[in-house]
């Protein structure tokens, strides 16, 4: 009997009977991962997240391979699965899967989709990517340091992975220079049907998506708004909104009753989502917090390098400095000089997104408070409000929730 595991997305060792070794290998060579070489010791072949590795003759290894590899071979995902890749709550599977009412119809369709893509519905199938009448998108992300927009890519890649109709194409650029993105937008003329950006407020660049969309390509924004475009759609949260329950977080960890000094970081302010989170953050400060002094907002461009400079200056200047709310990317900068000053557990930090760095913060006390927003949600909705749209669909879309995340409540990856 030929020896075979196959390790699962949860690294579960399964012993596989040689039968199934079989379509294993012509699915894997269908795919181009590797050839049905029993002589070579050892053939790895990287495509996107997964690897295909044939140790020795006769036994092979799946690491982190894309769940249509399951498909056929009598592998079923549990629920926890499909709510973890759904985005979802696994009450909320069971009852789409079970016919029962209270469920939208467009998170239905999401938990149905990504069943049948995970293999847990009978009978469910999965096309493989076919060359031809695939609709092109393509995808404008700021590039550097930013782990939240990696994230993102990185969903946007693995989501389109599972749809063969789709043709994505990701575009990292200098994310705070007005004149590249737009340069980029308006290269994309005559190739695409729908572009995602991630899109500083500015107006050549509020003249290139115009002159984009003029053309009849479909425009969604990301993670940050531009108002006054002809976009067909925002994926992302109400940034106001979590400026603002960052100001209640540091208003309420921080004593009444006493005059306490608080910082701001930025990566930029020609994004909209960042002025509107530093809006909403001084609005409630203003409202409710008046016991609390704003001293600085500092611009960091999104570069954790960059964070850790001025964090190190104005740790120095005001030595009794209470709270900071960083606005954007960079938390592992000013994570690293509040450690360096000794003042992780003095100064309460509130940041977003629950990056690992960020989970490791929450861990050791550094940082206090994350507000998270799902990349995967918001990956999963751009490609669907996209390629629904063009395709003179109907579509029902999520905006991705806002969660407060704590070291108490740090969810399962």
């Amino acid at each position: 009997m030929i020896d075979v595991n196959i390790i699962t997305n949860q690294f579960t060792s399964l012993p596989v009977e040689f039968a199934v070794l079989v379509p294993l290998i012509k699915m894997a060579e269908r795919f181009a991962l590797m050839e049905n070489d029993r002589e070579t010791k050892a053939k790895v072949q990287n495509i996107g997240s997964g690897t295909l590795r044939l140790l020795h003759p006769g036994r092979l290894e799946i690491h982190h391979f894309p769940s249509l590899l399951w498909k056929g071979i009598g592998l079923r995902s549990t629920l926890t699965d499909i709510a973890r890749e759904a985005g979802v709550s696994s009450a909320t599977v069971d009852r789409v899967l079970n016919n029962r009412n209270g469920v939208k119809e467009r998170t239905r369709e999401v938990v149905i989709e990504t069943a049948r893509r995970l293999g847990y519905l009978a009978g469910s199938s999965l096309p493989f990517p076919s060359a031809t009448n695939q609709i092109r998108l393509d995808f404008v992300l700021p590039a550097g340091t930013n782990t939240f927009i990696a994230n993102l890519l990185t969903h946007l890649e693995r989501q389109a992975e599972h749809h063969s109709e789709l043709d994505v194409h990701i575009h990292s650029i200098e994310g705070f220079n007005p004149d590249t993105l737009a340069r980029t937008l308006n290269d994309l003329h005559g190739k695409t049907l729908g572009v995602g950006v991630i899109a500083l407020d500015h107006p050549t660049v509020r003249e290139a998506m115009r002159n984009l969309a003029a053309s009849g390509v479909s425009i969604v924004t990301l993670v940050s708004d531009i108002l006054h475009v002809p976009r067909i759609g925002y994926i992302g949260i109400d940034n106001r909104a979590a400026g603002r329950l960052a100001g209640y977080l540091l208003g309420r960890f921080l004593a009444r009753g006493v005059k306490r000094k608080i910082a701001l970081f930025a990566g930029s302010l020609s994004y909209r989502g960042h002025e509107e989170r530093e809006m909403g953050f001084r609005h409630i400060i203003g409202e409710d917090f008046s016991d609390l002094e704003i001293v600085e907002l500092r611009e960091i461009r999104d570069d954790r390098e960059r964070a850790y400079t001025e964090a190190l200056a104005l740790l120095k200047r005001h030595p009794d400095l209470a709270g900071i709310y960083n606005i954007g990317a960079g938390n592992q900068g000013i994570g690293q000089a509040l450690q360096e000053t000794g003042r992780a557990r003095q100064i309460i930090f509130v940041g977003h997104e629950l990056t690992d760095h960020n989970k490791a913060f929450l861990l050791d006390g550094t940082v206090d408070a994350v507000i998270d927003q799902n990349p995967r949600v918001e990956a999963r909705e751009a490609l669907s409000m996209l390629s629904r749209t063009i395709q003179g669909l109907p579509g029902d879309y999520h905006s991705p929730r806002l969660q407060v995340i704590f070291r108490e409540n740090i969810p399962e990856s």
